[in-house]
């Protein structure tokens, strides 16, 4: 039982069709190639790869406990074990190779409803939590096998007890730790793990608190990223988009907790993410701030403290920037409408001209998105070189991904000094590895001259 291709708003198939197609080379099958795209963000990446705590444990230690913890698992499952691997390139990152999709998998009578998000998130080797339960049926009890669908379209009202008619895919059967009765019922606020996935459709390792203080579940592509920042012990660094503080914690881990790593989020919520993350990291050198990163120049300001600040105030800045998404796998469906799309590019604009202000002459700015579309990646590179003429594109040291797109502004030349991670090419690749198995991606590093 496949997953479907990606569900788009027609105007954003169109516009992206359009986008990812352009000004390729006249052999290649243009609309095969995008066909794979929408194929393979429809299902999730073959390998789940994590980043390991290098300052808190040897990476051999960190291995054999998490293998440790996963045989468990899998004996608890009825599963086979994982094959696991430390990162040939990436010495602070482990791989596991995950198993699917299981075609063979059969539903069976009692259906669960959960929300889109939970459903993504089971098919990447999570257990369904409580609160993303929509709906259940009446005779549901702690205990019972289920077969648990995502709301592909975010229809199915809580509480809901039919068979749902709606768009649903199929992510598994688990087994239910909850009545619902007591699900739908209870007076007190509740919170866990509302069904165990013992038959997932993708088998992926579930990582909920799974050795928290050692690993941190992380796409390889934003592992790569932090790398290719390359953040120096004692250094200023500022990461402007921060949440929740994946790469803000890599990033003070590869200074070795020395120097300054200031994360900026525009929300309170997200900032208590990253707080939360560095302590249980035992990282010290984040200072995180719930506020907007185009409002952080002030020439008035001072250097230290909270924001804003001067001009040329960091070594190094890392703008990860709000994006639509595109390149997130797996996705039944994605929302987003045409307005959505164009506004990404704006915004974007506007925290790169806080970022170049805010980077000292000889320093680096790394710019990264999670997205597939042209002008969001290479678009921007371009704009940014012919905007400030005192950036200057350079060759990326970790370079796992593949060359830029053709289509924009951006030279030929300047194509293979950015890296752009590329599910439409699995297609065409007769073997995927964990560095091509990925979410769509795209990394592009500048030094101001």
């Amino acid at each position: 039982m496949s997953l479907p291709h990606i569900q788009l708003h027609p105007e954003v198939k169109s516009l992206l069709a359009k986008s990812f197609c352009q000004n390729k080379s006249e052999d290649a099958d243009v609309n095969e190639k995008f066909v794979s795209l929408l194929k393979w963000l429809g299902v999730p990446p073959a390998y789940t790869t994590l980043r390991m705590n290098t300052r808190c444990c040897p990476v051999d230690n960190i291995i054999q406990q998490l293998d440790s913890v996963l045989q468990q698992q899998c004996r608890e499952r009825k599963m086979e074990v994982f094959e696991m691997f430390q990162h040939p390139a990436l010495k602070d990152c482990v791989v596991i190779s995950n198993r699917g999709d299981n075609t063979m998998l059969q539903p069976v009578e009692k259906e669960v409803i959960v929300d889109f998000l939970c459903g993504m998130s089971v098919l990447r080797g999570a257990d369904v939590f409580i609160q993303g339960i929509m709906g259940a049926p009446t005779s549901m009890q702690k205990g019972d096998m289920v077969s648990v669908y995502s709301d592909v379209d975010g229809l199915c009202r809580k509480g809901f007890t039919q068979t749902f008619r709606d768009n649903k895919v199929f992510v598994g059967n688990g087994i239910t730790q909850i009545s619902r009765e007591d699900l739908f019922c209870s007076a007190k606020s509740l919170s866990g793990v509302g069904i165990t996935m013992t038959q997932p459709l993708y088998e992926a390792p579930v990582l909920t608190d799974v050795l928290p203080n050692l690993v941190f579940a992380q796409n390889l592509p934003s592992i790569v990223c932090s790398h290719v920042l390359d953040p120096q012990p004692g250094e200023i660094i500022l990461d402007m988009c921060a949440a929740p503080g994946g790469k803000t914690i890599h990033i003070a881990t590869l200074m070795d907790n020395r120097g300054r790593v200031v994360a900026f989020d525009k929300t309170s919520q997200k900032v208590q993410k990253v707080l939360d993350n560095a302590s249980r990291w035992g990282v010290t050198c984040v200072q995180a701030y719930c506020f907007d990163a185009r409002k952080a120049v002030d020439i008035s300001a001072d250097v230290s403290g909270a924001p804003p600040y001067p001009r040329a105030t960091f070594d190094r800045i890392l703008l990860d920037a709000p994006c639509s998404a595109l390149g997130q796998r797996p996705a039944s469906r994605n929302r987003l409408k045409v307005n959505d799309l164009l506004s990404y590019p704006r915004y974007q604009r506007k925290l790169f001209y806080s970022a170049v202000e805010l980077l000292r002459p000889g320093g680096v700015l790394v710019y990264s998105t999670c997205t597939v579309t042209l002008d969001e990646n290479e678009g921007q590179v371009a704009w940014a070189l012919e905007t400030f003429p005192c950036l200057s594109l350079v060759k990326q040291k970790m370079h796992l991904g593949g060359p830029g797109f053709p289509g924009s502004d951006l030279k030929k030349d300047d194509l293979h000094l950015v890296q752009r991670f590329d599910p439409s090419a699995l297609s065409l690749s007769e073997t995927a590895t964990c560095d091509t198995d990925t979410i769509g991606f795209f990394i592009a590093k500048f030094i101001k001259k």
